[in-house]
């Protein structure tokens, strides 16, 4: 038996059921934090091509679940307690700065817009659309401080935090009861639209805060 028996090919294109399949492997724990993927091993086992599996481990490096190391290639990401802090500290630091000030109406209108799309994702109960409208929501939070060099800055935070996002929702099954989830986003919007930055900064520290403790429990689960 090996971490890749039983994988199940079913979405669209080859490279997309391949990083579906390789990211349920990882956050199952069938690969361990540092473990390559090897590509040719992949290609062989699963019978495809090594180019359809570079792509899949490109998909999963936008993902966040793995990144490329010099002379290793692709390695699975490897968490620790220092780099969550670190990644939700400067997560946290960004979107309260965002909120602590008062918002036009079309920076108010598109966080609508982006609670709006992650409401509808709830209902779908799929993992992966609920985590990438969460990040949308407060990617657009974000949006609101006008910096297209902050925007990318985010943007590249936002693939690791993916990653955390995901094992929070799996782990706590957050996809099967999203009342909770929406209940935080919605506490978030409600005082940006009441105009209060105060209680916007205090909402988003909590969930922010929130969620690191969280992931770092999980993490530190044997």
């Amino acid at each position: 038996m090996t971490a890749l028996d039983g994988l199940l090919l079913h979405r669209s294109t080859t490279a997309q059921q391949v990083a579906a399949g390789l990211s349920e492997r990882i956050l199952a724990g069938a690969f361990a934090p540092g473990d390559r993927l090897r590509e040719s091993s992949i290609s062989s086992e699963l019978g495809v091509a090594r180019n359809t599996v570079r792509e899949a481990v490109r998909i999963l490096e936008l993902g966040g679940l793995v990144r490329y190391e010099v002379n290793r290639g692709a390695v699975v990401i490897s968490p620790t307690p220092e780099k969550v802090e670190a990644l939700y500290t400067a997560r946290e630091r960004l979107e309260t700065a965002a909120v602590a000030r008062e918002l036009r109406p079309d920076q108010l209108a598109s966080i609508t817009a982006a609670f709006d799309a992650l409401a509808a994702a709830t209902a779908s109960r799929n993992v992966m659309s609920i985590v990438e409208h969460d990040l949308a929501f407060h990617s657009s939070i974000v949006a609101t401080l006008d910096s297209s060099r902050l925007d990318e800055f985010y943007a590249e935070l936002t693939r690791e935090l993916r990653f955390y996002l995901t094992v929070l929702s799996v782990e706590d099954r957050e996809h099967e009861n999203p009342e909770h989830l929406l209940a935080e986003h919605e506490a978030i919007l409600s005082a940006l639209r009441d105009n209060d930055p105060a209680r916007a900064v205090a909402q988003i520290h909590a969930h922010i805060e929130t969620n690191a403790h969280r992931v770092k429990e999980i993490l530190a689960q044997p």
